[in-house]
């Protein structure tokens, strides 16, 4: 091909390609990004979008550290928007209920774990034994500590062949189910119970300050404040168990415990009865506490706890029971004829000494009833306590 060819050629290939102009499009090449011009609003103006919409602003996450394209520059936003970015809102949780002065109040509250009494199962497993309380007939008691609540307690340890030798298995059945069925200040707890093959135990209250009797026996007597408080206390018990059907019929020093501020409870209800309508004719509890009709043979109801609340309170005075002797003959002689003296060095007042006479009476209906006995003006003068339950009954003339 001639140069002529060749011009002409590359004429009709240059006619052919579109000419470029202002107005088309440019290709761009990646590595040079058209420089974003930087909008800095005034107070007063609103920021829009391509859409020409409100813009929703993404709030940076307060344990993370924001990108540097993410927020334009320091200098360029404004003051509103700086400070909205540096404290951010909390996030909320939707559908919280609220909760109200009861929960705020648990919620301040350590969590403290508490002794239970209704397990379903115990087992020795699930206490610490420490040192022993007491030596009984029939076995022990220790002072323990259930193991989960630290919660501190005494364990009665009885053994089976002593108590079937004995024939009072019926004696522990109806202590358990009597004793764990009651609940009064000045009455012991009986929390539950479980066994072995050779051994009982039974879950008590712990009462910190020990028997009565060892109290008797340190002071000699009682001043007659502290027998009044006593005698309340015990009466306020008995009125409790006599209501709920039930006759203790064993009351005297050795069965009575102290607890941690000095208020007496009543214990071991091995010889009580929960008696809904019938009258008793057994012949059991302490002989110098037992009432005329029971060493007499004759039937015998609630009553006979009152007799035993006019012994307890001439030995709280005196030291003695009224009618102790040498021999059980001279005893059973004295309660009969309910022949009882004061010693003579002894200062016991009016009071006291009316209230005693009015408990002893030999017919059990002529006994001062135990609301008698809660509202008689030696207990109300003289006790430094209050029964739980208020009565406004008075004492009336009983006949001798």
């Amino acid at each position: 091909m001639d140069s002529a060819s060749k011009l002409k050629l590359a004429k009709d290939v240059k006619h052919l390609r579109p000419e470029s102009s202002g107005e088309g499009p440019k290709r761009i090449p990646v590595s040079q990004q058209p420089e974003m011009a930087v909008v800095t609003p005034t107070p007063y103006q609103r920021v829009l979008g391509v859409s020409n919409g409100p813009q929703r602003v993404q709030r940076p996450v307060s344990h993370q550290k924001p990108l540097a394209h993410q927020i334009p520059p320091k200098a360029n936003v404004p003051k509103a928007t700086q400070e909205a970015a540096k404290q951010p809102e909390p996030e909320k949780l939707p559908n919280k209920p609220a909760k109200n002065d009861s929960e705020k109040a648990s919620a301040s509250k350590p969590l403290t774990v508490r002794f239970c009494p209704l397990r379903t199962r115990w087992s020795l497993e699930n206490f610490d034994i420490g040192r022993p309380l007491g030596k009984g007939k029939f076995g022990n008691v220790y002072l323990a500590r259930e193991r989960q609540s630290k919660f501190i307690l005494a364990l009665k340890v009885l053994f089976k062949k002593q108590l079937e030798k004995a024939g009072v298995e019926h004696q522990l059945r109806r202590e358990v189910e009597i004793q764990s069925h009651l609940r009064h200040p000045n009455i012991l707890r009986l929390y539950g119970y479980f066994h072995d093959p050779s051994r009982v135990y039974l879950i008590l209250e712990f009462a910190p300050k020990g028997e009565l009797y060892g109290e008797l026996q340190r002071c000699g007597s009682f001043p007659e404040d502290r027998s009044a408080t006593y005698i309340m206390e015990l009466a306020d018990a008995l009125n409790y168990c006599h209501s709920k059907k039930v006759i203790h019929r064993d009351i005297k020093p050795e069965n009575l415990l102290l607890g941690a501020t000095g208020e007496l409870k009543i214990a071991d209800f091995g010889w009580s009865v929960h008696t809904p309508s019938s009258r008793r004719s057994t012949l059991c509890g302490t002989l110098d506490y037992l009432p005329p009709e029971m060493i007499e043979g004759k039937t015998h109801d609630e009553k006979v706890d009152l007799w035993s609340l006019g012994v307890l309170c001439y030995e709280f005075l005196v030291g003695k029971p009224p009618f102790e002797a040498k021999t059980h003959e001279e005893t059973y002689r004295r309660i009969s004829r309910v022949e009882y003296t004061y010693p003579a060095h002894t200062n016991i007042s009016d009071g006291a000494k009316d209230l005693v006479s009015r408990l002893l009476k030999h017919n059990p209906m002529h006994r001062l009833p135990v609301q008698g006995v809660l509202a008689h003006p030696w207990v109300v003068q003289c006790s430094t306590k209050k029964p739980t339950t208020v009565t406004t009954e008075q004492p009336s003339k009983e006949k001798s």
